[in-house]
């Protein structure tokens, strides 16, 4: 594809009275990875819900691969689609929440089979195979047969991404995927996450990992109050930044 990936255009959004996001403009170009930071409140997870629709946009529009998402644009303005017709939109686009989300009552396995099967009509067997190669690939291939309970935290958000993978996603999202771990389960995802990336699997990454960021992103957008206030590569946003309220909150996450 010649344009972006994700285009966000003027995204308004609104709970009650409370004006979450002003006005995001953002673009990402397939194979690209943009880390969102910012603090807590700024509006970063809003936004990427808003860009496979899990909360409406108020104004302005999201587009994945060239297509708005979430709504059919007509002469009159945008009118919103289908519950059907956003689970198709929803089913390209793989998401990554701060939870696991993980059937309990199914194996690690059967947890990344389940959608390609269920949703995509896929062949049993051919989702198997595919499904062992993912585990394998995010470093579980031992754990084919684990229930949730029975793996760690990091183990289960790895099965997740496994998961999300299996869908076969233009485009992934990550809501901060490892603020729900402990410390030392960290590593462990931003290794798969690195491994994405380097892949070229365009990606979305709201994260307060700002050494993940550093090291994986192609650019780096810093939120604050609902804007982003400055968008750039690593080496400027976190190594030069242009505005004080990026150097104010970088001088505490780094300190």
């Amino acid at each position: 594809m010649s344009g972006p990936m994700v285009s966000a255009q003027g995204v308004h959004k609104h709970f009650g009275d409370l004006h979450v996001l002003k006005g995001i403009d953002l673009e990402v170009a397939p194979g690209e990875v943009v880390c969102v930071i910012g603090p807590s409140g700024s509006g970063k997870s809003t936004f990427l819900r808003c860009v496979n629709h899990l909360e409406r946009v108020d104004a302005g529009k999201v587009l994945v691969d060239g297509e708005i998402i979430g709504y059919h644009e007509k002469d009159d303005g945008l009118h919103e689609m289908s519950h059907a017709e956003v689970a198709r939109q929803r089913s390209t686009i793989g998401m990554v929440f701060q939870r696991f989300n993980l059937f309990p009552n199914m194996t690690a396995l059967e947890n990344v089979v389940c959608g390609p099967i269920w949703v995509n009509g896929e062949n049993r067997t051919g989702a198997v195979e595919r499904g062992r190669r993912l585990l394998d690939r995010v470093g579980l291939a031992d754990k084919v047969d684990g229930y949730p309970a029975q793996l760690s935290g990091g183990q289960q958000q790895r099965v997740a991404i496994a998961r999300a993978l299996a869908m076969r996603p233009k485009l992934m999202l990550f809501d901060e995927p490892t603020s729900a771990l402990d410390p030392e389960l960290v590593g462990e995802v931003l290794d798969v996450m690195g491994d994405l990336a380097r892949d070229g699997m365009t990606m979305l990454v709201v994260t307060h990992e700002i050494g993940f960021a550093r090291g994986v992103a192609d650019r780096i957008a810093f939120m604050d109050g609902g804007s982003i206030v400055e968008c750039g590569t690593p080496a400027q946003v976190i190594g030069q930044p242009r505005h004080e309220r990026t150097r104010a909150f970088l001088s505490k996450v780094l300190s």
